[in-house]
């Protein structure tokens, strides 16, 4: 099963852990293939830096380095323009070129879309609903 993970998920495993930190072992152990951008990545770098400094420095439940490695980092070729924040356009565009089942969010400006191109949009916790309903 292919997904593209949003900021906010993995920015949240990293610093928290919880149900996204279940989700990041998924990916970690290849249960789940996770797909990325170069741009997608830059910003999950960006808001985690940003986060570090926040929590003065708390220590992190996943090193992001080990989540980017588990990730496939594929280029950026669909653009599209469907979501109310454009720079969440580049999810669902990553999603269609990397030929996802689900993109996975907390972001309500994209799990109001519900799907796109046949990309499901779900939160952390439908995820593995899902996933459980498939018996995975």
């Amino acid at each position: 099963m292919r997904i593209v993970v949003d900021t906010n998920v993995v920015a949240s495993a990293v610093l928290f852990g919880g149900k996204p930190g279940a989700l990041i072992r998924f990916i970690l152990t290849h249960a789940v293939s996770a797909v990325a951008t170069q741009e997608i990545i830059a910003e999950y770098q960006s808001t985690i830096d940003s986060l570090f400094q926040k929590y003065n420095g708390r220590e992190l439940f996943f090193s992001a380095d080990s989540i980017y490695s588990a990730m496939e980092i594929i280029p950026a070729q669909t653009r599209v323009d469907v979501c109310r924040d454009p720079d969440d356009n580049k999810f669902i565009s990553c999603a269609i070129d990397g030929q996802c089942y689900y993109i996975v969010s907390g972001d309500k400006d994209l799990l109001t879309l519900k799907e796109y191109s046949n990309v499901k949009i779900v939160t952390v916790a439908e995820f593995f609903e899902l996933v459980k309903a498939q018996g995975q």
